[in-house]
């Protein structure tokens, strides 16, 4: 077969099957391909420095590699260990302030202590006190009470009876008594009733005004009082009421000599009677 006439693939076969042939009996054929595939692939000596340039560059690689690991790691540790020195400053602290602030709750506790028991003690002894002058002040006033019913039982019946004591002196000494008892104000009013609704005809009116914290008390201070006399003075206070416009909070008669007849009197009218000026109870 002439080589001209042969297509690709015959030409391909063909040079399979005779190339080897040919390379192993013509020397310049062997010596030609090496030199063009000599300029194409390094030979093995210049691989061999290829790659131990490579190993060594690697090898550079890795050293520079661990050489920054070991820094970072020594970093690091560094780090660990003043991160470790701080916790245990930390620490130290705390418990140093741990333990201050429960000395603290110890002093503050003991104080407390101390104080609540000087403060009961003292309490104590402030009842003890007061439960004594209590005491003190009830004998007192209970013979001061019992003196007062005397004199006043006496001066008020024969005043009553024989007319030893005159009325106003009477009053004035119970108003006295109940200002400085009660810290009230009395005040002794006198007003004219032109129409007579009091007595049946024109006449003055007396009436003695409690007065404590803006309450108005109406009251009637006599010597001795009759069912008549309690009349008049429930008359007397409407008549007050109706001209001033001003409803009394109590009405009350104090008197160391109230008739039976008069009594009953006042309780149909709602009128409180007193014996006795410390009896009376404003509230």
């Amino acid at each position: 077969m002439a080589v001209t006439a042969m297509n690709t693939a015959e030409l391909h076969d063909y040079l399979v099957e005779t190339l080897p042939i040919i390379l192993e009996e013509n020397k310049d054929i062997q010596r030609a391909i090496f030199r063009i595939s000599r300029r194409r692939f390094a030979d093995t000596d210049e691989t061999n420095l290829r790659f131990d340039r490579m190993f060594e560059e690697l090898q550079q690689e890795r050293e520079l590699s661990e050489k920054r690991w070991e820094e970072n790691h020594q970093r690091w540790q560094k780090n660990q260990e003043e991160l470790a020195a701080m916790r245990r400053e930390s620490d130290e602290r705390w418990k140093e302030s741990q333990q201050r602030w429960e000395e603290n709750q110890q002093e503050l506790t003991a104080m407390q202590r101390e104080s609540n028991e000087r403060w009961e003690k003292n309490q104590q002894e402030l009842a003890a006190m007061r439960r004594e002058s209590d005491e003190r002040f009830e004998r007192l006033m209970q013979e001061i009470k019992n003196v007062r019913i005397k004199h006043e039982s006496s001066i008020g019946a024969l005043g009553a009876r024989w007319g030893i004591a005159a009325e106003s002196s009477f009053r004035d000494g119970l108003k006295d008594l109940l200002e400085q008892d009660f810290g009230v104000q009395v005040l002794n009013i006198t007003e004219y009733d032109d129409a007579g609704e009091v007595f049946g005809q024109p006449d003055q009116i007396e009436l003695d005004l409690i007065i404590k914290n803006g309450t108005l008390i109406i009251c009637e201070i006599k010597s001795s009082i009759s069912r008549s006399e309690m009349y008049a003075f429930y008359r007397k206070v409407q008549f007050y009421e109706k001209r001033h416009q001003r409803k009394a909070t109590k009405l009350m008669v104090i008197s160391p000599m109230v008739d039976q007849r008069a009594k009953a009197v006042a309780d149909k009218l709602g009128i409180i009677v007193h014996a006795y000026a410390d009896e009376v109870e404003l509230c």
